[in-house]
């Protein structure tokens, strides 16, 4: 039995058939009896049905770093995805116990690249190009993948600092592997005026490096990972904007492609984008490459402006949206009764590990 089948099978059935009228004022009374004893951060992307009940939003670490500044907080309800989960369980104290509504909740990308996959990867590059890469994470990935980075010297990124953080990683070696997304490292690498041709993709499935170039002229090894949903604005969703309505400005996620980023107006992490939309002036029309939940957020948060999605018929991620109001509610009774499930404990090796190459993100910064 898969963990999704075991998510399904946790939930009792009549969670499901409660109405949203009596989910939501079983929740509202959960959390006035958990009090300070509970603590709820909600992610950008999550549906508005659980982002009502967030103490705090935010982006992944963000909300990490957060939820270990309530330290007396005893349970952490992530209402975000795995790794997000895991993230936090590495930053709170021991006393905390952070839990994930619906085990399901993952993300494709960070699924990109297993600890095996890495350690082959390494093995194989650093025969190739010896002493002379550097590890760097987006912290999209597992707490695995941010131990092996942790290990090995490197440190995580956000889409927010890459650029210094790739600064910083240039300063320690003359070569990168960027895990787990390739887009965000290639157009992070871009900006600083690494060229293309400076640039390589490893294949975690043939374990061979693509578009190979002379060893002495590559800087980034980009592992061949990428979001779902951020790939699916295209440039021709840019070219039909710019025919039809050429006064639209158009803004994306950096996970988006090259071909995508460099065509867009701006690019800019899921708090940069918020910030622009914030700040835009009266009338202004948007199309937004991002997730749909958030997307569909700003919309009705500025009713002043004109927003649509770059791509109109993208759908919300679908590990991004599993949980709903059933789970999230299961998850606040199970914790009254004190039987909390779906606890996300990180192992303690891998979990220092992983904090390392975190730290040196936070230090370095």
């Amino acid at each position: 039995m898969d963990i999704f089948e075991q998510a399904q099978m946790m939930l009792p059935a009549h969670y499901k058939q409660m109405s949203d009228e009596e989910l939501i004022a079983r929740a509202h009374k959960r959390k006035h009896e958990l009090g300070p004893d509970l603590f709820i951060p909600g992610h950008h992307y999550q549906k508005d049905e659980v982002i009502q009940f967030a103490d705090v939003t935010g982006d992944s670490l963000q909300l990490a770093k957060v939820s270990a500044t309530n330290p007396h907080a005893k349970y952490i309800v992530f209402c975000g995805v795995h790794f997000m989960a895991e993230t936090a369980d590495i930053l709170t104290n021991e006393d905390q116990t952070v839990i994930l509504p619906d085990m399901r909740a993952g993300c494709s990308m960070a699924d990109m690249a297993t600890r095996q996959q890495t350690e082959i990867a390494w093995a194989k590059l650093t025969e190739q190009f010896g002493d002379s890469i550097i590890p760097i994470t987006y912290v999209n990935s597992s707490a695995a993948i941010k131990a092996f980075v942790g290990r090995h010297g490197g440190a995580t990124v956000t889409s927010s600092n890459a650029k210094e953080m790739l600064q910083w990683a240039f300063a320690q070696k003359k070569r990168i592997l960027f895990l787990p997304d390739q887009h965000l490292g290639r157009n992070t690498a871009y900006q600083l005026g690494v060229n293309l041709e400076e640039m390589v993709v490893w294949n975690q499935q043939t374990e061979q490096l693509e578009n190979m170039h002379p060893t002495e002229e590559v800087k980034m090894i980009l592992w061949k990972g990428h979001c779902s949903v951020h790939e699916k604005f295209r440039l021709q969703h840019i070219e039909q904007i710019r025919k039809e309505e050429p006064d639209r400005r158009i803004i994306v996620h950096p996970e988006c492609t090259w071909e995508v980023t460099t065509a867009a107006d701006d690019a800019g992490s899921t708090k940069y984008i918020i910030e622009q939309i914030e700040a835009a002036p009266g009338g202004s029309k948007w199309a937004i490459g991002t997730e749909m939940n958030l997307v569909k957020r700003l919309m009705n948060n500025n009713p002043h402006l004109s927003i649509q999605s770059l791509n109109p018929d993208l759908c919300p991620c679908l590990t991004m949206n599993r949980i709903d109001l059933p789970h999230f509610v299961w998850t606040l009774d199970v914790i009254a009764s004190g039987t909390p499930q779906n606890v996300i404990r990180v192992e303690p090796d891998v979990a220092r590990e992983a904090q390392l190459a975190i730290e040196r993100m936070l230090l370095s910064l």
